[in-house]
């Protein structure tokens, strides 16, 4: 009997192994067909062609959409650019190019940097700086002189060459976000992030998952994360909407701007 015994264990034994070696060959070949037949990897899709706004909309305070006043919006050189060498002074004319295609979870990667000088009469605050508005109202929902489109803002700033300048802060016009836990009603919020001076240019991503939670990363350092993004006006979830650039009075060009839809 022991011998029988024996000989049952062992004969358990070999098939368990085989058994154990069939099932990884199985999972194998599901994998190797999963990555051959499956939904192909996400992939970056550029929003701007290098040649042109197509696909782009238009508006500043003040005046009618896609009227590009004083040719603020241009393409030069494949290059996007926020230009005022056509303006004579700065009159509040704030202006923003969306993209006219709302999205909701993705990761955007911007290419951008700050050059030449501020317009006369610009904001000392609008010195070197720009923002992704996000989850933003569309071009043609804009009030004709409304400043900023209710939406969540990825703060750009650029340094003067002395002072510190947080680069990466979140802005919140007409809306609120929550940061480590607590619902903030701050219009903006300052990451910790080094200063950023010169005319380099610099890689922005933003990652955004719906409405629960975003972050700033710029060239690979995340700056700042936050969640939960409410309209303020009704403290109703804000999960999805339009992508713009902003024209606050200084000259910025970017390159590059790509997105990554999220499943």
């Amino acid at each position: 009997m022991r011998t029988q015994n024996k000989q049952i264990m062992a004969h358990s034994g070999i098939m368990e192994k085989k058994n154990h070696n069939w099932f990884l060959l199985i999972l194998l070949i599901f994998t190797f067909s999963s990555c051959n037949t499956g939904k192909p990897a996400d992939e970056w899709v550029s929003l701007f062609n290098g040649e042109n706004l197509d696909g782009w909309d238009i508006k500043i305070r003040g005046y009618e959409m896609n009227d590009n006043f004083n040719n603020t919006f241009r393409v030069e050189d494949s290059i996007l650019k926020v230009s005022y060498d056509e303006y004579d002074g700065w009159n509040n004319q704030f202006g923003h190019i969306y993209y006219n295609q709302p999205f909701s979870s993705y990761k955007l990667r911007v290419e951008y940097r700050f050059v030449g000088e501020q317009v006369p009469g610009g904001a000392g605050w609008a010195f070197r700086n720009n923002g992704i508005m996000y989850h933003s109202q569309p071009a043609w929902d804009i009030e004709l002189d409304q400043d900023f489109p209710v939406s969540l803002e990825a703060q750009m700033l650029g340094g003067d060459g002395v002072n510190e300048r947080p680069n990466g802060s979140i802005c919140t016009p007409g809306t609120t976000v929550e940061i480590n836990g607590e619902r903030t009603w701050d219009h903006c919020i300052s990451s910790d992030s080094r200063t950023f001076h010169g005319d380099d240019w610099y890689t922005f991503e933003l990652v955004v998952y719906g409405d629960s939670i975003a972050h700033h990363i710029v060239e690979g350092d995340t700056l700042m994360t936050y969640g939960r993004f409410q309209l303020e006006a009704d403290n109703s979830p804000l999960s999805s909407g339009y992508i713009a650039l902003q024209a606050e009075s200084h000259p910025t060009e970017f390159r590059k701007i790509e997105i990554m839809e999220l499943k």
